[in-house]
């Protein structure tokens, strides 16, 4: 069987190696994305198996940029976990309702990240 693929749409090159190195060491293959627009692009073009979504974007922030994608067919099945360093009342809904299936907020534990990344994974 193929590695999965899991796309992180991520403009913070440090949160992106972090991430990179976690899931890479679980045998994933890693795409990578710096912005929104860019990351609906990568995600048509790569059909990734899941997608980690950053929701503080420069361009269009992660919540529009889930909203795109969830109404994309060839992507709209792919499972949307936000990692975000936003931990507001309301802001994990707010993710879940633009169709994030997950929600980790940063600094992203390693045990937390392994959780939901397999939890979205297995479920498809």
């Amino acid at each position: 069987m193929s590695k999965k693929r899991i796309l992180y749409i991520e403009d913070n090159f440090e949160n992106r190696l972090f991430v990179r190195r976690v899931l890479e060491s679980m045998g994933y293959e890693m795409l990578e994305a710096e912005d929104g627009l860019t990351g609906i692009e990568r995600a048509q073009a790569e059909l990734p198996d899941l997608i980690l979504m950053d929701i503080g974007l420069p361009d269009i922030d992660g919540l529009e940029t889930t909203r795109r994608l969830k109404q994309l067919p060839a992507v709209a099945h792919i499972p949307v976990i936000a990692l975000t360093a936003n931990a507001m009342k309301g802001d994990a809904e707010q993710a879940f309702a633009a169709g994030c299936e997950g929600y980790l907020t940063k600094p992203i534990g390693v045990a937390a990240l392994r959780t939901e990344v397999e939890k979205a994974l297995k479920e498809m």
